[in-house]
């Protein structure tokens, strides 16, 4: 039951993340790319873009 609990959680938080990530003013690759990396990593993906790679992908995508 828990455990399906936190997978939902990973599910919402991924897809929570693309949404943001398309919102970006980065190139179509860049969107793909990264939506890729995200959802392929779950939680650590997740966490990484919030809190690091959010602030970045403008920098990186030109």
């Amino acid at each position: 039951m828990i455990e399906t609990i936190i997978y939902l959680a990973g599910v919402i938080l991924a897809i929570w993340c693309v949404i943001d990530i398309l919102k970006k003013p980065i190139g179509l690759v860049g969107k793909i790319v990264m939506a890729i990396v995200v959802l392929a990593t779950s939680w650590v993906g997740s966490l990484l873009y919030y809190f690091w790679a959010r602030h970045h992908v403008t920098s990186w995508f030109k």
